[in-house]
């Protein structure tokens, strides 16, 4: 297999990813700001889950939910058009690796959008268009998963979605600790168990919190369920070990399974709740977003480039 031809599928499931995770955290955001006295919050804790508040600043002087909306759908970098744009090249110039109707499904989903953005500026269509492109890129990855064969390819897609997915949690988990301690808003104390509901909705995962955590909704046990379940789908845990998976199936593997080896066991030692309530937990899922990010140049330097 090309290393270039490896690379498209890489960032095929890392861009797939971006797009759906995306669509959910708009999509859910926008239903919490209807519950809220005081929106401005959840506009400004988007921009900073993207980690492109310069890109936003550079297009925009207020954090208001169009701009916002406009900047995650559209204009942003790592926008839902921008992914899914990026995710559809890449499995154009790679339909000989993946089933025809694969590359079918991400076209007709890239001119859906095309033909039907506009409707995530106004609050009346946003739900059904966002939740038409969560839908349909679950859909797409089930697709992968029973018609793909489990060889280099699908692995390199597989790498890319954990990855990608392992950073969109500890973003929303860091956002979410952040928020509730902002100084400038201490009302926002009084909604902290709607907050952190809204936390585990955007990554799918209010039910099964309730299922594996015995107690009332709080920021400790919703951070440690994020980030240290080793069974959900989104946590972070699960994300690193799958990873490790994924490269145990190909050639030349051992650095970038060394690298997400530490990380996962550094996850698996630190003592989340005990971070939470000394306000250590930034520092921690910074720290642990850096050797994330350590892992992913290995993954390029060792099969890219």
């Amino acid at each position: 297999m090309l290393s270039r031809a490896a690379e498209r599928m890489y960032w095929f499931g890392r861009y797939l990813e971006r797009v759906e995770s995306t669509a959910l955290l708009l999509r859910v955001n926008t239903s919490l700001a209807l519950d809220l006295p005081d929106a401005s919050h959840v506009w400004d804790s988007l921009v900073k889950v993207t980690g492109d508040e310069a890109g936003f600043a550079a297009r925009y002087t207020v954090r208001s939910e169009q701009n916002v909306v406009k900047f995650l759908a559209q204009t942003g970098s790592a926008s839902i058009r921008a992914s899914l744009q990026q995710a559809r090249e890449n499995a154009r110039s790679s339909r000989e690796m993946m089933p025809s109707e694969a590359w079918a499904k991400v076209n007709r989903l890239h001119n859906h959008l095309a033909r039907h953005l506009d409707k995530a500026f106004k609050r009346q269509g946003r739900h059904g268009l966002l939740t038409h492109l969560v839908d349909s890129c679950a859909e797409l990855r089930g697709y992968l998963a029973g018609s793909m064969s489990v060889s280099a390819p699908y692995s390199f897609i597989q790498l890319g979605r954990h990855l990608e997915r392992a950073d969109m949690t500890t973003r929303i988990v860091d956002i979410g600790c952040l928020s509730l301690r902002d100084t400038a808003r201490p009302g926002l104390s009084e909604y902290g168990d709607l907050l952190w509901m809204n936390v585990l909705q955007s990554l799918s995962g209010y039910e099964m919190y309730r299922q594996h955590v015995d107690d009332r909704l709080n920021g400790a046990d919703v951070a440690d369920f994020l980030l240290k379940n080793p069974s959900f789908p989104r946590s972070v845990h699960h994300c690193l070990a799958q990873a490790e998976n994924c490269c145990a199936s190909l050639p030349r593997s051992k650095p970038p399974r060394r690298q997400l080896a530490t990380c996962r066991r550094a996850l698996e030692k630190a003592q989340i709740p005990e971070a939470f309530a000394a306000a250590t937990l930034h520092q921690f899922i910074d720290d642990l977003q850096q050797a994330a990010a350590a892992a992913h140049t290995q993954i390029t330097t060792t099969w890219f480039h």
